[in-house]
């Protein structure tokens, strides 16, 4: 099998990758948070209520997170983009039968379905990335990704309550489906295969599950994947309860899309200022001084909402500056992670993104359900995955942090 060329005359530049791969990434996250403003809408539509209308975000990253383990292997043998494509059909597919739905179980076995099916759309493109760069300049390129990456979850809300407006909570699901159309086409066009003929993996089950058993065992990345799983599935808690946190517990319904803007936009910020600097401290000295100060500032979280009287202007501005800090984190966490394994980096990318997305999809579904009426429960888990976070990466570096900058080889 020969490396498949684009269709363009021009090869693929870094800025154009960086913009594909966030936007390909951004697909995922349009089709969590552009549902937001119409979570009440289709639990009236479809009988879910309370906190059960929460499911439909959770089951989807829950199954994006068990379905990350297949594209990986099958990428590291056939290529990155014959499985991005399969990925892509099952999103847009079932992005339109989401659309065409009765009942909240039949859209709850969908949307497992769909997060399942089309996982490579974010497991792929770090390993993708690894193809090309490593080391502290591959944390570069995905802190740039992560900038374009999160200005989707920024303006989704904004969307979603958009397209409310012209129509009900089905054409949100129409939105998804056009923009994989979107990015399907582009791939095809633009992206040539990153895979080596000389990588390329045979499909023996031993092989596939031993290749993923290094990449979640090794003691020098381990820490760093749960560590990231741990901070993220806070992050998912607060997305899971964020429309009923803020529009009922703080009374700013109205305002939600424009704090969650403001939240995901402090995250953008932090991964363009990582960009800039990742290269000159390395990925270790600056997501740990970004950890210790989460821990900090989530300790700040936990006792303003521990106060009867916790108001929208404590909670929101320290909710994004813990969000900018994961920023600091995510990036630089699974850089570290994919750094020993060039030679099977689609299946450590899916690994990886298997035990990072269940671990926080589970979390934060806890953290979620667990919403009382007030930002207490999601005060507390921030600060505890912290606290254990930063317990699994002193065991990655046996106890020294702070050190050295990682070799940029490809």
């Amino acid at each position: 099998m020969t490396r498949t060329k684009p269709l363009g005359s021009a090869a693929l530049g870094e800025r154009e990758l960086i913009w594909m791969m966030a936007l390909l990434m951004a697909c995922q996250a349009f089709s969590i948070d552009a549902m937001l403003p119409a979570l009440d809408e289709m639990g009236r539509a479809l009988g879910a209520t309370g906190n059960d209308r929460q499911f439909v975000i959770g089951i989807y990253l829950l199954a994006a997170g068990v379905g990350a383990l297949w594209p990986g292997a099958m990428a590291d043998r056939f290529g990155r983009r014959p499985i991005l494509f399969v990925c892509l059909a099952i999103y847009i597919g079932l992005s339109l039968a989401c659309a065409m739905v009765e009942d909240y179980k039949t859209l709850l076995i969908l949307r497992f379905a769909q997060g399942f099916g089309s996982a490579g759309i974010a497991a792929l493109p770090p390993a993708i990335i690894r193809d090309r760069v490593g080391g502290d300049r591959m944390a570069r390129l995905m802190s740039l990704i992560f900038v374009i990456f999160l200005l989707v979850p920024a303006i989704a809300p904004s969307i979603g309550q958009a397209i409310l407006i012209f129509g009900d909570w089905r054409l949100i699901f129409v939105a998804m489906a056009a923009l994989g159309v979107v990015m399907t086409l582009w791939i095809w066009a633009r992206l040539p295969e990153s895979l080596h003929e000389e990588m390329r993996q045979p499909i023996l089950p031993r092989t596939i599950f031993w290749n993923m058993v290094s990449a979640v065992t090794l003691r020098e990345t381990i820490g760093y994947t749960l560590g990231s799983a741990l901070v993220f599935g806070g992050l998912f808690g607060f997305i899971n309860s964020s429309q009923q946190l803020i529009g009922e517990a703080f009374g700013a319904g109205d305002m939600f899309p424009m704090i969650f803007a403001f939240c995901a936009g402090s995250m953008a910020l932090a991964n363009w200022s990582n960009s800039r600097i990742v290269e000159r401290f390395g990925a270790r000295r600056v997501s740990h001084t970004a950890l210790f100060v989460f821990i900090a500032v989530a300790g700040a979280q936990l006792y303003f909402a521990s106060q009867p009287d916790e108001s929208l202007w404590t909670f929101v501005p320290l909710m994004a500056l813990n969000m900018s800090l994961l920023g600091f984190v995510g990036a630089n966490f699974g850089s570290i992670a994919m750094q020993p394994f060039l030679a099977i980096a689609g299946a450590a990318s899916s690994a990886q993104t298997f035990l990072r997305m269940t671990t926080g999809s589970v979390l934060g579904a806890y953290i979620g359900y667990a919403y009382d009426g007030t930002a207490r429960p999601l005060a507390a888990a921030l600060l505890v995955t912290a606290v254990i976070s930063l317990a699994f990466v002193l065991f990655s570096e046996r106890g020294e942090l702070f050190g050295e900058k990682m070799p940029d080889e490809a």
